[in-house]
């Protein structure tokens, strides 16, 4: 199994099973995961639209969202049937949905139940149960709270942790502003993975670079990467060689457009519409000459057409 030095965070909306297949087209060993599904989705749901994916997508990881372990339990059953490499379990988002149904950040103020939704997770299937999580709560900036809690987690047989590392402000934030206005903390994590060395520890939250990566991977065991594997996914290209040791060349940007197009003839064959992938497609050619004719064209033309021929045109128009 690949170890999980790279991967691209669980984002609402965002990292759906089209994305995910886009993103195999750049890069073949990043651990891409699901966006958050809630356990009672899951239970009571279209399971299929909600768990299926292309096994294109491996290495995948399935984001689970509750705080009933019993919930939990039956969820990571079912989901186990479909062939995800591990389970994360959400205690990161501080969304006012989430916490209503008390789960996300607001769980990490109880660290037992935690432990006893993981456990649980684990007495149900056979997967690795990991967490994702914050640094901390509200205005309270402590490393020894986040210490603390990982050290009761860890009791768990959890080993594996993703901390985003800015702390989660549950009331007066939008999510959007969780992921700005609380200050980066990187130190805090760093020191976890010298506190807890036979954790692993993987680091998320405002990286952007391969620069930023390279620095983190000195101090922890991973890097995780959300909205710049969006807005930027071709900076993807190369990881595979240099994180991963791939003997493949990384595929031009021609290339993947073009290595799409027959998931897109999928898509219309069933009756679908081809913005649902190329929505996600949008920042491929981010930072290039011709990036507005491709972003304007998969965000007007497309929409309006849903045709397969015009998508083809559109690439032969990036042909340099």
């Amino acid at each position: 199994m690949t170890r999980e030095i790279i991967s691209v965070a669980p984002m609402l909306d965002w990292t759906d099973r089209h994305y995910r297949y886009f993103m195999r087209q750049i890069t073949q060993h990043t651990t891409l995961y699901t966006e958050m599904v809630v356990a009672d989705a899951i239970i009571h749901g279209d399971r299929d639209k909600l768990l299926e994916f292309n096994d294109a997508e491996h290495p995948l990881v399935l984001q689970l969202g509750g705080s009933d372990p019993q919930k939990l339990a039956i969820a990571g059953k079912i989901a186990l049937e479909y062939g995800y490499k591990e389970i994360n379990l959400n205690c990161g988002c501080p969304s006012d949905k989430v916490q209503s149904g008390s789960f996300g950040a607001c769980l990490m103020r109880e660290p037992d139940l935690i432990n006893d939704c993981i456990k649980s997770l684990q007495d149900s299937t056979s997967l690795p149960i990991t967490i994702k999580h914050r640094i901390g709560l509200d205005y309270d900036y402590n490393y020894d709270y986040l210490h603390n809690f990982v050290d009761i987690i860890g009791k768990s047989d959890c080993s594996k942790f993703i901390v985003h590392a800015r702390n989660a402000v549950l009331q007066g934030l939008s999510p959007k502003q969780n992921r700005e206005i609380p200050p980066l903390k990187y130190d805090y994590v760093y020191q976890l993975k010298k506190d807890f060395p036979q954790l692993e520890i993987i680091i998320n939250g405002g990286i952007t670079t391969l620069d930023e990566i390279t620095a983190h991977l000195m101090n922890v065991d991973g890097v995780m990467l959300g909205r710049e594997a969006y807005y930027n996914p071709y900076l993807f290209a190369n990881f595979d060689k240099l994180f991963y040791h791939s003997p493949s060349l990384p595929k031009t940007r021609l290339e993947i457009a073009q290595a799409m197009i027959p998931y897109l003839e999928q898509i219309i064959t069933n009756g679908g519409r081809l913005h649902h992938a190329t929505r996600h497609m949008i920042g491929l050619y981010h930072g290039c000459p011709r990036a507005k004719l491709w972003r304007q064209t998969l965000t007007t033309q497309i929409i309006r057409s849903n045709s397969i021929a015009d998508y083809i045109k559109l690439v032969e128009q990036m042909i340099e």
